[in-house]
């Protein structure tokens, strides 16, 4: 059965750490709260939830995706990098790891939008799981080169390749964990991550050129 579930609401009960009732989830809360202000009256965003939580050994580490309609794309922001429940991370200002994950994909050349939605679901998974597993962390104005060929869309067509980073526009937020800080991914193609890696292209400027969106459809930059 595939790892991850679609609600057409934020299912809390069903991403708690032991999948019961609802629990009081501040945490989870907040980043709802902030993303229902850039978004209001999206008070059920569709939902990718987890179907076995990673505490009791299922294989992704964050308790969900949600996605926002923002009319001419999707605005992804992830569950579980920060603390959603109680207060578990050791720093005294942050909760958790300290960031959650954001993406805005361009509806432009989507085929199948479940689909394509469910695996930008997965892609922010498999980056959540560097963070659990490693202790890799994510900052803005960093890139992530993944060395792949192949598109990350679906058809894997897309010349989008990898990810440089930026602040969201959600900011930072002051939840009763500590604050949270909104990591947005942008995609990137392999040669614009080249002349990143390289020195010819700094990322804030490349951040500039995009606008923050992840398009599918579009050519290098460079």
């Amino acid at each position: 059965m595939d790892p991850l579930d679609v609600f057409h609401e934020t299912p809390k009960q069903s991403a708690g750490p032991s999948g019961g009732e609802e629990i009081s989830a501040p945490g989870w809360d907040a980043i709802t709260e902030a993303f229902q202000t850039l978004y209001p009256g999206q008070e059920h965003p569709l939902h990718f939830g987890v179907l076995i939580p990673w505490q009791l050994g299922g294989p992704n580490p964050l308790q969900g995706v949600s996605a926002y309609d923002g009319g001419d794309f999707f605005h992804l922001v992830t569950y579980g990098l920060t603390d959603l429940y109680e207060k578990e991370g050791t720093d005294p200002d942050y909760s958790g790891y300290g960031y959650e994950f954001t993406m805005k994909l361009r509806k432009a050349g989507l085929e199948d939008v479940h689909a394509e939605l469910h695996c930008a679901a997965g892609i922010l998974q498999d980056l959540a799981k560097l963070t659990f597993e490693k202790g890799e962390q994510f900052y803005p104005n960093e890139y992530i080169y993944t060395g792949q060929t192949t598109g990350m869309d679906v058809r894997q067509v897309s010349k989008l390749t990898g990810f440089i980073t930026a602040w969201d526009e959600a900011g930072t937020i002051e939840t009763p964990n500590g604050k949270v800080d909104f990591v947005q991914l942008i995609g990137a193609t392999d040669p614009e991550l080249r002349a990143v890696m390289d020195g010819t292209l700094r990322v804030a400027e490349l951040a500039e050129r995009l606008g923050g969106w992840t398009d599918y459809t579009r050519d290098s930059t460079v």
